[in-house]
């Protein structure tokens, strides 16, 4: 079960990795609300909702019990259906995951995607790009593919759900279910991470009894700029060959 993060969806976040996934895998990325083609009320959105639209989604596929890999909003998401869904869940994954958003850096963050996604989408865009990626990376990029990358975004961004999920993200706390996860547990942090700052992801795991931390050399973005890295990293761990 993968779940995406704020203002992804099943497609955008994961398509560069599910293929390897998939060899061995069934596979399961449902887009919850605000995202992708999910169609909802429009109201306000929490974390227990977003959990029990995945839960329902992998009920609906057959697919339980599974192992669950949560990305950046979607491991608080991952985090409380663990805790709140312990007979569906071997292990879970948490990349770039943040336990809690009482942080005045990440306030100020998710405020100022707030206010670019009401006034200035191309702006927003290319704030995803030099805060997602890692400098190297990104640099590493010309201007036409840069460019390509901005259209991108601005085209498929469901604008209108990315801001309900950017209301979620201010008012994140996780915090009083990670300690109640008892599934083996990887928390990965990405170095080059200015979204969420890596030490986020060690708090989670702090959180987490018996977790596992490992850093790989990304920006947030990960499965986008290491996608056989982190697919590799999940595989090995699913299968007990984490080095």
């Amino acid at each position: 079960m993968l779940v995406h993060g704020t203002g992804g969806n099943s497609q955008t976040n994961w398509s560069q990795m599910v293929g390897r996934l998939a060899e061995s895998r069934t596979v399961v990325r449902p887009d919850y609300s605000g995202s992708g083609a999910t169609i909802d009320k429009g109201g306000p959105l929490t974390v227990a909702l977003l959990a029990a639209q995945v839960v329902a989604a992998v009920k609906d596929a057959a697919a339980a019990p599974f192992d669950l890999v949560g990305f950046s909003l979607g491991a608080a998401v991952a985090t409380y259906i663990a805790a709140e869904y312990p007979d569906l869940v071997r292990s879970v994954v948490l990349l770039a995951g943040f336990a809690s958003s009482a942080d005045a850096r990440q306030t100020m963050q998710f405020e100022l995607w707030r206010d670019l996604v009401r006034t200035d989408h191309r702006a927003m865009a290319r704030f995803i790009l030099i805060t997602g990626f890692s400098p190297d990376f990104l640099s590493s990029l010309d201007d036409a593919a840069i460019s390509a990358a901005v259209d991108e975004i601005v085209t498929n961004t469901n604008w209108e759900g990315m801001a309900r999920q950017i209301e979620l993200d201010l008012t994140i706390d996780v915090r009083d279910r990670a300690p109640r996860i008892a599934k083996p547990a990887l928390v990965i942090g990405c170095i080059h991470d200015h979204m969420v700052p890596p030490a986020h992801a060690r708090e989670l795991a702090a959180l987490i009894p018996g977790s596992r931390y490992v850093d790989m050399a990304t920006g947030h973005l990960a499965p986008l700029e290491q996608p056989d890295k982190f697919a590799d990293l999940v595989l090995d761990f699913l299968r007990g060959d984490l080095a």
